[in-house]
């Protein structure tokens, strides 16, 4: 495709700004972590908001963007080769912006790897494993009278926990002083965990104190702040 208008996503969700970064996401740990970059980068961009209450991820026009129905997705109406690039998958979203932008992601080729390895650490273990803590904890697990599901994913995002605390003794961010994607993936996810999903007490969040200390630093940064409230939802 040649033009954003030929993409069907965009008669559901008509640009106003097609000359920017199209956005369709919603405010969880997975959307925010492009919202979060976009507000970084300073990329021009129109957020779109895809309402689950609305089955909008199931909508022909968004599964024509991302057949897996899950946010973020992303055009970018200058992509390589000044072309329209179509993404899907905040993990590759978030690698794609970081090249585009040359920024959050080291220039050597061993950090760049070693930024990805923690990158990957989130998509296959940190949210996976929190989402169903958050199942369990608070969503409809939590009348299950077997408690045993629950405290397998306890058990496992305090082990994840623990392996990200280790990680960040003596250091500032994941990849030391450098801030990078692997910090924008991760956070949005524990601050979830200890938040909305209100597993801080049950995970022992207190005994991680590395982890709290660099969420903390994550969530003063101005860009996070707004990037967590994007898109916005309705009536908000």
């Amino acid at each position: 495709m040649t033009s954003l208008s030929e993409f069907p996503i965009t008669k559901k969700w008509p640009a106003r700004h097609p000359d920017r970064i199209q956005l369709y996401s919603l405010p969880t740990p997975n959307g925010v972590k492009v919202s979060i970059m976009l507000e970084e980068t300073q990329f021009p961009y129109e957020p779109h908001l895809v309402r689950f209450e609305a089955n909008d991820q199931m909508s022909p026009e968004f599964l024509s963007l991302n057949p897996n129905n899950k946010i973020p997705a992303i055009i970018d109406p200058k992509g390589p080769d000044g072309k329209p690039l179509a993404l899907f998958e905040s993990g590759a979203i978030l690698l794609y912006l970081a090249d585009k932008s040359r920024q959050f992601i080291p220039d050597d080729a061993a950090g760049r790897y070693e930024t990805i390895q923690w990158l990957m650490f989130q998509m296959g273990g940190i949210g996976p494993m929190f989402g169903q803590l958050g199942f369990f904890n608070k969503f409809a697990g939590k009348d299950y009278e077997d408690k045993r599901p629950r405290d397998r994913y306890v058990a496992e995002s305090k082990r994840l926990l623990g392996v990200l605390n280790q990680r960040l003794a003596g250091r500032k961010w994941i990849m030391g002083d450098q801030y990078t994607i692997a910090d924008m993936a991760i956070f949005p996810w524990v601050r979830n965990l200890i938040g909305f999903y209100e597993a801080g007490d049950l995970v022992g969040i207190a005994d991680f104190p590395h982890v709290t200390n660099t969420l903390e630093a994550f969530l003063a940064r101005d860009a996070v702040a707004r990037g967590l409230q994007i898109p916005k939802r309705d009536g908000a």
